[in-house]
């Protein structure tokens, strides 16, 4: 495989700066923060970081409410401080990917700024402007992300503007050609710095539709499952003309076309559609992104058949494109609360991360999956995401997975000499860093074995994946790559399970951190959470 072809079946760890190591002791991360730590990831054997926003922010989103696209915000340090970043990194063999954030600005960025001031300036049209109804309401019935209707009233222009999320994140308007032409501009800016990809935030989000028409209502029995909660009024609608348009496609050419004057570079989307799978094959098909994901294993729905159904679903779709598997990031409950409650065992931590890493494609692993981190329980005097603050209690945002990185057993958890930005449980200070270094049966221990072992099978890393019959809760499948050929399986649970081994000679494998599965002719015997490998003779 080519070193341009480097993210097929990569691992890509996500930092989350503002929650990674603080050293100027202001109390939130910063990326000479990442930077000191970058041994740190390269230990565990991944191939790539992905960073969260740390550009020109007012941080109404923590980030994602970008006002200057090219410049690192003071909270975080500077260009400078970025370069050495990448320079290091690079020089550890890890790919840097970083987000962008395309469809939207903060209303501190200059273009909006000057888009607000009237109607006849030079970016007047450079963001979604509309006039109200006869009777003042918004132009139509389009509800925000994060709660409410998703127009906004500007006196100056007497017009409403558009944000798909909060209020200070304006919607780009992207029939515009200027616009796009812009946007590319900024990529092409870090690429020349010498990223090695982004991470691509709602990129399903740059066009809307541009009759402005009414999204049609959802009935409430379909409101479920699609990662809302059911107090939240976007919940309500089938989102077929705020996002999701097929002008879409010719931006998306565009910018793989520039991608492709940088060999290697990848471009990596955020997909959420009403059918986000069908989105994705769409989206990475002939010259678009070279990989997609979306959160249809982010949820709280943890059964084998789910589980096989969302990949052989995919799997039918994508006849071209690479897929990307997460169970976790910035935007989700942590993966062994959400699917083994308060008091998962680390023996689920570890079949999570073996089991996401088996999948065909690429992965994403949170900071801090490695060491079977639960989520936090955040106070709500505590919460600073604007997103739980609006839906507390029956949601309580996304800050009980964005707590500091535990580095150390100590009340700082060797975060930061300062109050960190967010409480660091005592939970999490009992799973850190160091203690798990200390400890040869740690969760993180078997994180970075099972990392070594991985690499060792091509199966693993570029082949097909074919599943296999099997009853609840025991998830099975072959990856088969160039006469090679691996039998995975999970145990979904806490108790035993049993699995019938598929006809042929197969030679089970000692997977290191894992407890070993006994076979007994024809049968193999999962324990709690177990895995079970096993090569074809």
């Amino acid at each position: 495989m080519s070193d341009n072809q480097w993210w097929r079946g990569a691992v890509i760890y996500q930092i989350y700066p503002r929650s990674f190591l603080d050293t100027n002791g202001d109390g939130v991360g910063d990326l000479p923060g990442i930077t000191d730590r970058l041994d740190y990831v390269a230990s565990l054997g991944v191939d790539a970081i992905w960073i969260s926003p740390f550009f020109k922010s007012p941080m109404a989103d923590y980030g994602y409410d970008i006002a200057d696209p090219r410049d690192v915000d003071p909270l975080f340090g500077n260009l400078a401080d970025f370069d050495r970043l990448l320079e290091k990194a690079h020089g550890l063999g890890i790919k840097v990917m970083i987000d962008q954030v395309l469809s939207h600005t903060s209303t501190q960025h200059d273009w909006f700024q000057e888009s607000r001031q009237d109607r006849t300036n030079p970016k007047a049209d450079w963001y979604v402007w509309a006039d109200a109804k006869d009777d003042g309401s918004p132009p139509n019935n389009w509800m925000s992300i994060f709660g409410g209707v998703a127009w906004r009233w500007e006196p100056r222009r007497c017009q409403y503007y558009l944000h798909n999320f909060l209020v200070d994140q304006p919607d780009l308007n992207f029939h515009n050609p200027e616009v796009q032409k812009a946007t590319l501009d900024n990529v092409k800016f870090w690429l020349d710095r010498g990223v090695d990809g982004f991470r691509l935030d709602a990129i399903n989000f740059c066009f809307h539709d541009a009759q402005l028409r009414d999204n049609p209502p959802k009935p409430a029995d379909k409101r479920v499952g699609r990662g809302f909660s059911p107090d939240n009024p976007y919940a309500f609608q089938y989102h077929y003309y705020n996002n999701t348009r097929p002008e879409n496609i010719a931006f998306l050419e565009d910018l793989r076309r520039l991608m492709d004057q940088y060999p290697g570079a990848v471009t990596l989307g955020e997909i959420s559609s009403e059918d986000s799978l069908a989105t994705t094959a769409e989206y990475t098909s002939g010259k678009r992104l070279n990989m997609g994901y979306s959160f249809e294993l982010l949820v709280d729905d943890f059964s084998a058949g789910y589980i096989r159904g969302t990949v052989e679903r995919l799997e039918a779709a994508m006849t071209e494109g690479w897929p990307c598997w997460a169970v976790s990031n910035h935007d989700v409950r942590r993966a062994v609360t959400r699917w083994g409650g308060d008091e998962a065992p680390p023996a689920l931590a570890r079949m999570l991360a073996a089991m996401v890493c088996s999948l065909r494609g690429s992965v994403c692993i949170y900071q801090g999956e490695e060491l079977g981190l639960p989520e936090a329980d955040v106070p709500f005097e505590a919460l600073r995401d604007p997103y739980g603050i609006t839906f507390w209690p029956t949601f309580k945002g996304r800050d009980g997975c964005r707590t500091p990185m535990p580095w150390k057993d100590a009340a700082d958890a060797g975060f930061s000499p300062a109050q960190p930005w967010l409480p660091v449980p005592d939970q999490h200070r009992a799973r850190a860093v160091e203690r798990q270094e200390a400890d040869p049966d740690s969760v993180l221990h078997a994180f970075r074995a099972f990392m070594r072992w991985r690499k060792q099978h091509p199966a693993l890393v570029r082949g097909s994946i074919r599943f296999l019959d099997t009853a609840e809760p025991v998830l099975a499948f072959v990856r088969e790559h160039e006469g090679q050929r691996v039998l995975a399986a999970f145990n979904l649970s806490a108790n035993p399970a049993r699995l019938s081994l598929p006809e042929g000679q197969w030679q089970p494998q000692t997977i290191p951190g894992h407890a070993v599965a006994g076979v007994d002719g024809g049968e193999a015997t999962l324990p709690s959470w177990g895995v079970f490998f096993a090569l074809a003779g």
